[in-house]
């Protein structure tokens, strides 16, 4: 009888442990923008190609519209382990390397083509990898677009921004730029903004045309003026503690499913 209950209970725990070992690895990928942008879009592909491909080795979770953190917080909390994935704008890395801000300079880039033609080139995977000193691994730039100016009045010339405050991302660069047309530049998080716009507690905001849309920015802002003075792109961004850690066959597959995300991602970007 002792034999028995001493085999029982062998197998019993060799079981348990067969089934913690095959439970998946779970992934939270967080941001800030609706499901229907570029980001959200692409965030939704990577969690359907992983599911589809990965089987039970991986469970990717997506979070959007700053359901768990805001892009000023979600850098800490993946250095902590909270979240494994996001994709804050380039401007948000400021704290951890100020090589990022070059893309927040007005007027650097013509167009998306432009934008795309120096991140891939060499300089601009340097400046992908700039972050792995801080514990961080860039995986791949996402557009979102060049920039707008939206307003309670109409802008025509520079002038126009004079006393206005605008929003800004946490930009030192950003601030610079709204400073030179005498404008009042205020740093605020996303998700405050159609609230900001909507009591007239700002005067206006620059975005790309997919996030004033999904974000209904055009309900309460009378005036926008295309103006492609900048570009707002994103870089998906995991935690070197957490990709290290996967196993090599684990950590390709991810990869090779982001890769495509990403792509399709940037090719409904506009």
């Amino acid at each position: 009888m002792r034999l028995l209950t001493a085999a029982a209970t062998t197998l019993a725990l060799t079981l348990g442990a067969q089934f913690a070992a095959a439970a998946p690895i779970e992934l939270k990928f967080s941001h800030v923008v609706a499901e229907n942008t570029p980001k959200g879009q692409m965030a939704l592909k990577f969690r359907d190609l992983v599911a589809e491909r990965m089987g039970d080795k991986v469970e990717v979770k997506v979070f959007p519209n700053s359901q768990l953190f805001g892009d000023n917080k979600v850098l800490e909390a993946m250095l902590l382990g909270d979240v494994q994935m996001a994709a804050p704008s380039l401007s948000k890395f400021q704290k951890y390397t100020k090589s990022l801000q070059v893309f927040d300079l007005p007027f650097l880039f013509k167009d998306m083509e432009a934008v795309e033609r120096f991140q891939q080139s060499d300089k601009g995977q340097e400046l992908l990898n700039s972050l792995r000193k801080r514990g961080l691994v860039g995986l791949g730039y996402l557009h979102n677009g060049m920039k707008q100016l939206s307003a309670n009045d109409p802008l025509r010339v520079p002038a126009d921004a004079a006393g206005k405050k605008f929003r800004i991302m946490t930009s030192d660069v950003l601030q610079a730029q709204f400073e030179q047309v005498d404008a009042v530049p205020l740093k605020k998080p996303f998700s405050e903004v159609f609230t900001l716009l909507q009591t007239k507690a700002i005067d206006g905001a620059e975005n790309p045309w997919s996030n004033i849309y999904s974000k209904k920015f055009h309900e309460v802002q009378p005036y926008i003026t295309e103006t492609n003075h900048g570009v707002l792109d994103y870089l998906v961004v995991t935690s070197a503690e957490f990709w290290n850690g996967l196993d090599d066959d684990v950590r390709a597959e991810l990869k090779k499913a982001l890769d495509e995300s990403i792509a399709y991602g940037n090719s409904i970007s506009g």
